[in-house]
């Protein structure tokens, strides 16, 4: 697989992007500043505007109710938020090769009955039970990889085929009772609904991550310097690591009133951590954003098309297996409705919502956190306030729509800005 990250992106602004950088790297925080000015004004709003809705949404739902805000109910979004984001994460990274995958909920309905089944009513380990799950999940991306890539069945057609099909062997494994309790003194019961950091511990998690950020960032520095290229100014990775410093700080202290940091959501904040190293610091997840992209520019870039569709699929259907293993966790059963509802829809709404393009090509992991603590703010702060799911839903989709708009029109605002 060839490394040609010029043949990620189609855009007609990549000397804006190229130039951009240079600020960057050579200018320090001025350089900086600049670059994002430039950036903003060729259309490249990025996850911009989802996170000033969020915090929109935060500010008025707060003002019509003051317990949103509350540690308490923010320890719930949370918990809320971590299996339908895992299978949202998965969504991201099948936009992503401008695909999309309708069957997620029905495989995290499945995986959850698989779980059920084995774990609870045949006795077997829950490792042994998740392992079996997530296989399961991964063979049903590679089956959906085999029949795109060599039959040309659409995405779109036989992820439908096996959002019905998946459904019915959900049915079928959970058999005529429809719903299996799951041991409450169990393990995996245990890690979704009681089990949360110490202070000291996410402290101690915090401060890894930062340290962590500093030390990838020095070290493409470095690299950077041995090919001839500009360095990005050491002030802007002091700032950088502070920021999050202060967030992960903040947070953490205030969560720590309530509950704390449940391990489900931070299970799924390293997720999301894996997911964005995969696709920004490795040639698959350059392959990745470069199929997106211009998959001929991809394939004539010497790039193995077919497996990284292939990839993106099978890492969709996994994460969405493992969605449903944390769903289930979390209601303590799995049931007919496991998966179902507005499941797949929510998923695939989060990805979008969070800032992934649908044309692919643009977006990123954290286009899964993002959009799905958006979703989920909404649908708390309208419980709330004892609205009915109805304005739910028809504030949600208002909420997708604006996303998709605020999509299209950057794209058609980067392509005019490239021809200027």
């Amino acid at each position: 697989m060839t490394n040609h990250r010029e043949d990620t992106t189609d855009s007609p602004t990549l000397a804006v992007d190229l130039q951009d950088e240079r600020l960057v790297h050579e200018e320090g925080l001025g350089g900086a500043a600049r670059a994002f000015g430039t950036r903003i004004r060729s259309g490249n709003l990025g996850s911009l505007p989802i996170v000033i809705g969020l915090i929109l949404i935060a500010i008025v739902f707060q003002i019509l109710n003051s317990h949103f805000l509350s540690a308490n109910n923010l320890v719930n979004l949370t918990l809320q938020s971590a299996a339908t984001g895992t299978i949202a994460l998965g969504v991201v990274v099948v936009l992503l090769v401008a695909q999309i995958d309708l069957s997620v909920g029905s495989i995290s309905g499945l995986s959850s009955a698989i779980l059920g089944v084995t774990f609870a009513n045949n006795g077997w380990p829950a490792w042994l039970s998740i392992v079996f799950a997530l296989a399961i999940g991964v063979a049903i991306g590679l089956l959906y990889g085999y029949l795109f890539t060599q039959f040309g069945v659409p995405t779109f057609v036989a992820t439908l085929a096996g959002l019905l099909g998946f459904l019915g062997l959900q049915l079928w494994v959970l058999g005529p009772n429809g719903t299996i309790n799951l041991p409450y003194d169990s393990w995996v019961v245990q890690f979704a609904t009681a089990t949360f950091l110490p202070p000291w511990l996410a402290y101690l998690l915090a401060g890894v991550a930062v340290v962590g950020v500093i030390v990838a960032d020095l070290a493409r520095g470095r690299r950077r310097r041995a090919a001839g290229l500009s360095v990005r100014s050491h002030s802007i990775v002091v700032v950088k690591a502070l920021a999050l410093a202060l967030v992960s700080a903040v947070a953490i202290a205030y969560l720590a009133t309530d509950r704390g940091v449940g391990a489900m959501f931070l299970l799924f904040i390293v997720l999301v951590a894996i997911v964005a190293y995969l696709l920004t610091r490795t040639r698959w997840g350059r392959a990745i954003y470069a199929v997106g992209g211009n998959v001929e520019a991809a394939r004539r870039a010497g790039i193995n098309v077919k497996a990284i569709y292939t990839s993106a699929l099978t890492l969709g259907t996994t994460l969405a297996a493992l969605g449903g293993l944390l769903a289930a966790a979390r209601l303590t059963a799995a049931s007919i409705s496991s998966g179902g509802g507005t499941t797949n829809l929510v998923a695939i709404a989060a990805a979008v919502i969070g800032g992934t393009s649908l044309f692919g090509g643009r977006g990123s992991a954290w286009s899964a956190l993002i959009g799905i603590l958006v979703i989920q703010a909404i649908a708390n702060g309208l419980t709330l306030l004892s609205l009915s799911s109805a304005v739910q839903f028809m504030v949600t989709g208002a909420v997708l729509l604006l996303a998709v708009i605020v999509d299209s029109l950057s794209r058609r605002s980067r392509a005019t800005h490239g021809q200027a």
